[in-house]
């Protein structure tokens, strides 16, 4: 029996980043999401062009002429599925060999094609798939990072890859090398799943037993999005928020008919034309190395008693470069060893000033003993020097703040990418610890009433007031920042208008 998809999507920028890189596309037979990243127009360029190549895919499966058979059913879906993202590796790889700055930019892609009755999953990266089916939420895809390859050999546990400092290093990614290869598989389809596609803009920020809750909403599809999209706010707002919720409902011609839909940066998005008709003159292929980083910090990895394996960069630090580059290419490989020398004696002269460049463009929230403070640089030590200096020390006691945001300052989870950036959110957070102060001094107790004067009949009942029963008292019991993110509705507030996690305890 074939069934049909009832679909809501929904892309932003998010808090922090100045741009949206994520991209999607959503029809009637296809929904998938796309991370980008790479730094300037890189990261969206490189999401648009995935999408691009599967939104081609899907045209093809549903052109009049395109198979007497009808539309891909099947094993037929993920081979349509993995020519597309072959073709989209290519054409990154044209890109880059065309224009050299692109050197480094990647993309994410996860997402299913749809039969009626199966479907055809897609995945590269970090962006995830979930199936909501009988209350039960299970991903239907695999983390191609480096914190789950630590979980799958049992050297880590989940909580703890959420809290790792290396927790957002990528394995694979499609980057136009062919050594990075996607994950397919067909998933049987039942009347009333519900599925998720997103990237890590919402599961990163959001805990998967909050997904469960807010999935499993008896509410329209718009309005489950839009809790999906203010829960990833509450967690941070960190990244670009990218997601598609869709419902498996019984065949309807009407949502047959819905037009497709092209979301975030592919949706303006102008993919330059790439000509290699005129000769490639060897001299300009040498690469910019300012882009490429210069090695995780040596004590990070020390710290933590593990070897990173070659070729993962950690996002948080190096955003303009999220993916390593690789010289090789199929237009370009009988050259790399060739670009390889010469990178690594570029490097030894260009790396400290790249490095020094990117550090003072950074800037983080930290403690400064009680207060809470702007720093210059990352948080981060290398063999005891640290990478950052105080700029500003502010009047904002880090007690003051909500509890989930002093834990934030003093775990210096507060990064941003400018000092205006900075700036806006210390001033977020004076007005959140004003708020608290206000609401801590209004639940002090009372002071207890004077004595009553020798002589004075007196009874137990009069001598000692009765405590408030259930419901009547005026404070309430302090809720940690895990018990507040995982409450009833992450939407509901201490106050008419603050999410939970502002919540002064």
């Amino acid at each position: 029996m074939a069934f049909s998809l009832q679909i809501d999507a929904h892309s932003e920028i998010g808090l922090v980043r100045n741009n949206n890189q994520d991209s999607a596309y959503v029809s009637p037979h296809l929904i998938v999401v796309a991370d980008g990243m790479g730094g300037a127009a890189a990261g969206d360029l490189a999401s648009a062009v995935a999408i691009r190549e599967l939104q081609r895919a899907d045209e093809q499966n549903l052109a009049p002429n395109a198979s007497e058979s009808g539309p891909l059913v099947g094993d037929q879906m993920l081979e349509a599925l993995g020519g597309a993202l072959a073709k989209a590796n290519d054409a990154l790889s044209d890109l880059v060999g065309w224009d050299h700055s692109l050197e480094g930019m990647g993309t994410t892609v996860c997402g299913a094609m749809f039969d009626g009755e199966h479907y055809g999953i897609c995945h590269i990266g970090d962006s995830r798939g979930y199936l909501l089916r009988d209350g039960q939420l299970t991903r239907l895809t695999h983390d191609h990072s480096w914190v789950q390859s630590l979980i799958d050999s049992g050297k880590i546990t989940v909580d703890e890859a959420a809290k790792h400092p290396h927790r957002s290093l990528l394995l694979k990614v499609l980057n136009g090398q062919p050594v990075h290869t996607p994950d397919f598989k067909l998933v049987d389809a039942k009347l009333g799943d519900r599925v998720l596609f997103c990237s890590d803009g919402l599961c990163g920020m959001v805990d998967d037993d909050v997904i469960l809750k807010l999935l499993s909403a008896d509410k329209p599809l718009d309005s489950i999005v839009r809790s999906l999209t203010q829960a990833a706010h509450q967690g941070g707002g960190l990244d670009n928020i990218t997601l598609i919720v869709a419902d498996v409902v019984d065949y309807d011609e009407a949502l047959q008919a819905v037009p497709p839909q092209v979301l975030g940066a592919a949706e303006a998005m102008k993919i330059p034309e790439v000509d290699f008709s005129e000769p490639i003159d060897l001299s300009e292929i040498i690469e910019d190395t300012t882009r490429v980083p210069r090695g995780l910090p040596v004590a990070d990895a020390a710290a933590i008693d593990e070897k990173l394996p070659d070729g993962v960069i950690d996002p948080d630090r190096f955003e303009a470069i999220r993916y390593t580059p690789h010289i090789a290419s199929r237009r370009r490989r009988w050259i790399g060893w060739v670009l390889t020398i010469l990178a690594i004696l570029a490097l030894l002269t260009a790396g400290l000033f790249g490095g020094r460049a990117y550090l003072e463009s950074q800037h983080f929230i930290g403690p400064d003993e009680a207060h809470v403070a702007i720093y210059r640089g990352i948080p981060e030590q290398v063999f005891g020097h640290p990478l950052s200096r105080l700029t500003e020390t502010s009047e904002i006691l880090v007690d003051d703040l909500p509890p989930y945001y002093a834990a934030r300052v003093q775990n210096q989870e507060l990064r941003y990418d400018s000092e205006h950036a900075a700036q806006t959110q210390l001033e977020v957070l004076g007005e959140m610890a004003e708020r608290c102060k206000a609401e801590r001094a209004a639940t002090v107790p009372a002071e207890t009433p004077a004595p009553q004067t020798p002589g004075a009949e007196t009874s137990a009942d009069s001598a000692s007031p009765e405590p408030p029963t259930d419901g009547q008292s005026g404070t309430t019991a302090p809720q940690s920042p895990n018990s507040v993110a995982r409450s009833e509705s992450p939407t509901s507030s201490a106050s008419p208008n603050r999410p939970d996690l502002e919540a002064c305890g």
